[in-house]
């Protein structure tokens, strides 16, 4: 009987190539281990769904993502639901969703080693999943955290500068900034209508995005629950301030930010769109669902 492959699944882009250098020594270290592997590399998001769809279908051992957020975002799509178990080898610029999930970053040695011997011991568990659809129809699974307001618009500005290359998303903060003025939002929690004006609301299965900016510090991704950061109408200057405290997760301390618990959620806003997992998901209202242990991922228990 043949033994089912592992498909890695590699952004090139991602990182500044480091993803394929990655994948590289987590190939070698699955060869040496004995594991049968087949690495893609697709050109597109959506080349790289469809490799993951025929993975699933060949009966693949795991489908393991070579990249950042992105990637893991884009392999999920096909495989939430599927009991197919998700590896991450995290090469990308932020690789939230990697630390999130308990999976090796910022050391590509760890990595390789974390698969060969988490494909070896064949552990497994199964974390929540996010699902948010947006007003055009578009849905997202999501892993990490899906955003609105003013982080968002700053994604929206920086897709737009790509001629900038990697500073483009500095750039593009400070000039949101400039120019952003707080939303009216309406978001209503399993059932409860909250309104107001807010600079963001941000829904977290897991607790960070941007490269270890811990948005919804409590959000764990195997507790049945999404996690809801409202940060209210502040001055720029107060919001200035606040921003450096987001990556120890400190934020919520502040009167001015509000967090929220539940499994079923609409976010409305006049104008804004959401993102998922660094991902443009698609303009508000977006209905968010918590998918509980939807996902199977490989050696994290």
């Amino acid at each position: 009987m043949v033994e089912a492959e592992t498909w890695l699944v590699v952004n090139p882009a991602a990182g500044g190539g480091r993803a394929v250098r990655h994948a590289e020594l987590a190939g070698h270290a699955l060869g040496a281990a004995g594991i049968p592997y087949r690495v893609v590399r697709p050109a597109s998001a959506a080349i790289a769904q469809a490799s993951v769809r025929e993975a699933v279908a060949s009966g693949a051992r795991a489908v393991v993502a070579c990249g950042g957020d992105g990637t893991v975002h884009t392999v999920i799509q096909e495989l939430v639901g599927t009991g197919v178990p998700l590896g991450i080898v995290a090469g990308g610029s932020g690789d939230d969703i990697a630390m999130a999930l308990g999976f090796p970053h910022g050391d590509a040695a760890a990595g390789a080693r974390h698969l060969a011997a988490a494909l070896g011991s064949g552990q497994v568990r199964h974390v929540d999943a996010g699902l948010a659809e947006a007003s055009d129809g578009a849905r997202h699974h999501f892993a990490g955290v899906l955003s609105t307001g003013f982080d968002s618009a700053v994604n929206e500005r920086a897709n737009a500068m790509s001629r900038l290359g990697g500073q483009r998303y500095t750039v593009a903060m400070v000039r949101e900034l400039a120019s952003f003025r707080p939303v009216r939002y309406s978001l209503t929690i399993d059932g409860e209508l909250i309104e107001g004006e807010a600079m963001l609301v941000a829904v977290g299965n897991g607790p960070s995005y941007g490269g270890g900016m811990r948005i919804c510090p409590a959000a764990v991704p195997d507790d049945g629950q999404l996690d809801i950061t409202w940060l209210s109408a502040v001055s720029k200057v107060t919001f200035l301030r606040l921003f450096p405290s987001v990556y120890k997760g400190e934020h919520v301390r502040q009167p001015y930010v509000r967090t929220y618990r539940g499994a079923r959620l609409r976010i409305s806003a006049a104008g804004q769109v959401a993102y998922a997992d660094g991902e443009r998901v698609g303009p508000l209202p977006v209905d968010v669902r918590l998918q509980p242990g939807a996902l199977a991922v490989l050696g994290t228990a």
